[in-house]
């Protein structure tokens, strides 16, 4: 039949595609400019000298075995008719990538990869509002209203429970459906229906959607003049922030600095490089090694330091870009790490942008500490260990901050 041969011919080609993207992959590896924790770098058109590759794939027995496959699900597969052949083609690529055994190593469609390359921007088109759903009731309710957002210009407020989107009910839908409806295309409008108060006063807002940069630098001065500054990740927009953060905390008096990490998975290479120029003295941030034994290294200069009583927070859930950040603190002695052991995440990924608008990520190289210490699986053990404690009585408290501040009121008192 002419459909099925038609089909045939689709799998042999996305087969024979999926190859040569990936041969290309192996060999670009690790030749894109590093420009985070994730190297972003795109791929051309391959290429006849692009077919030779480590990896040995019999592409004609695969080829065979995929065709077989596809006429089983022709004749037997119960939805057959629902079935989408770019579907089933994009994961083929994703299987193939699954394949090498590496949680980090992901291949990503189209809508994914706009996805993740909008997250590790920290910047994004809709309203700037960060909400949190009710597992159990599906009751969203805004919980942050981003300064000087469409959102908090339009009379958003904290403690908002989301009842339309566009005049349809989303209370029973999961958040991130919700999400994907709030967001859109920059000077689009939205409006929102808002249930407000203790009445649930019923409130529509219309909000024109613009670029939002996500904050992910919090900050604060605590009691004796010890500043306290809260990193969740290593986006591109997180150095400015830390920045503003900084300088703020030291216009205001700052003695002595927290920096907390905890619950931090990461991010962008250069951003926690750039950071920690600002804290460390002249010397080696961070460097990394391929599997060709390549080093490629980070380094500080001598414009800054921060010489200040320092301590860092961590835990189980310090992954990554905050390990380097712990690692390279501890390394120096400028400060003191307060908290439990890191992750242990010390590889770093490529982003490799593919010429469909696609994209892989793959593990290529491992990271070690200014000292050569590698944290692979290992993590990084605090200076003074602290495990968190949940106070029912004062849901507010948290023991490892007051600890942080402990450390840092001793190196005060000295």
């Amino acid at each position: 039949m002419e459909e099925n041969k038609n089909t045939n011919h689709f799998w042999k080609g996305a087969l024979c595609g999926a190859l040569a993207m990936f041969v290309v992959v192996s060999i670009i590896w690790g030749a894109g400019r590093v420009s985070g924790a994730l190297v972003k770098s795109k791929m051309n058109t391959a290429t006849e000298e692009d077919t030779t590759s480590g990896i040995e794939i019999d592409e004609d027995t695969t080829s065979a075995k995929i065709k077989y496959l596809q006429q089983l699900v022709d004749e037997y597969y119960l939805y057959s008719d629902d079935v989408d052949g770019s579907t089933l083609q994009e994961g083929i690529y994703a299987g193939y990538i699954n394949a090498l055994g590496d949680p980090y190593s992901v291949y990503y469609d189209e809508e994914e990869t706009k996805a993740l390359f909008e997250s590790t921007s920290g910047e994004y088109s809709g309203i700037g509002v960060v909400f949190s759903q009710n597992a159990n009731t599906k009751i969203s309710t805004a919980v942050q209203v981003y300064p000087g957002s469409p959102a908090e210009e339009a009379g958003v407020k904290a403690g908002d429970i989301l009842y339309k989107v566009d005049g349809e009910d989303v209370t029973s839908e999961d958040l991130s459906e919700v999400v994907a409806k709030i967001r859109g295309e920059e000077g689009t409008q939205v409006t929102l229906t808002v249930l407000r108060g203790d009445n649930q006063q019923e409130v529509e807002l219309d909000i024109t959607r613009g670029v939002v940069q996500v904050q992910t630098v919090t900050y604060t001065m605590k009691d004796n003049q010890i500043g306290y500054i809260r990193i969740t990740e290593f986006d591109k927009v997180t150095y400015e922030q830390f920045e503003n953060a900084l300088n703020d905390l030291n216009e205001q008096g700052m003695k002595g600095l927290v920096v907390d990490l905890r619950a931090n998975p990461g991010g962008n290479l250069d951003t926690v490089s750039n950071i920690l120029d600002l804290l460390l003295p002249e010397g080696t941030i961070v460097y990394t090694e391929d599997k060709n034994g390549k080093r490629q290294e980070w380094t500080s200069d001598e414009e800054h330091q921060f010489t200040k009583p320092l301590a860092v927070l961590v835990d189980g859930n310090s992954a990554s870009a905050a390990e380097i950040f712990a690692g390279a603190v501890q390394d120096y002695g400028i400060g003191t790490l307060v908290g439990t052991t890191t992750f242990g995440k010390g590889i770093v990924q490529q982003l490799i942008q593919l010429p469909d608008d696609t994209c892989v990520k793959l593990t290529i190289s491992e990271y070690f500490t200014p000292n050569g210490r590698s944290i692979h699986k290992k993590g990084i053990d605090p200076d003074v260990e602290v495990e968190y404690v949940s106070d029912e009585e004062n849901p507010d408290a948290d023991n490892q901050l007051d600890a942080a501040l402990e450390e840092v009121m001793k190196k005060l008192n000295q």
